[in-house]
């Protein structure tokens, strides 16, 4: 299971829009070269997000976008739902989808809600101020170390025009 590239790059500008929070006018163009996401894919994100009600747009000099919302408020489902809709680990778990080969026979599918509200439960346990808070230096919420995820090892979000996590 992987989010889509518009989805993690969602919680990557709202992150970076969170941690601006206030200290200058926002815009896409800025949230995009902070974060290093092409600026046709920000401005396509804020446009999402404001729709969504996660962020506020002002138009005109000194206009810009701001968290609709305290970042406490706001939740990673909250994030990859404005992209992605309603989150959906099989199609079975969609209302009025009927596209399933196994459909009718199926055992494990009156699981499935069972399984991906618990999924989205633990996404929205993660609120966007969590994101923005710097890791303990001892260890992640994995348990591993946080050093690791500083290391050089690790791809950068920009390469040969796409941006890669």
């Amino acid at each position: 299971m992987r989010l889509s590239n518009l989805a993690d790059y969602a919680v990557v500008l709202m992150s970076a829009a969170a941690r601006q929070c206030g200290s200058v006018p926002l815009h896409a163009g800025l949230l995009a070269e902070q974060t290093g996401i092409p600026g046709p894919t920000a401005q396509k994100l804020v446009s999402s997000l404001a729709r969504a009600g996660l962020l506020v747009s002002t138009r005109g000099t000194g206009g810009g976008v701001r968290l609709a919302r305290p970042a406490a408020a706001i939740n990673v489902a909250d994030i990859i739902e404005a992209v992605e809709g309603p989150i959906a680990l099989t199609s079975c778990v969609e209302a009025g989808r009927h596209d399933c080969a196994l459909e009718g026979n199926c055992k494990v599918q009156p699981h499935w809600g069972v399984v991906n509200g618990a999924v989205r439960g633990a996404l929205a346990e993660i609120s966007l101020a969590s994101l923005v808070k710097p890791l303990p230096q001892a260890g992640g919420v994995w348990g591993g170390p946080v050093e690791a995820a500083h290391s050089t090892n690790i791809p950068s979000r920009k390469r040969e025009g796409r941006i890669e996590a």
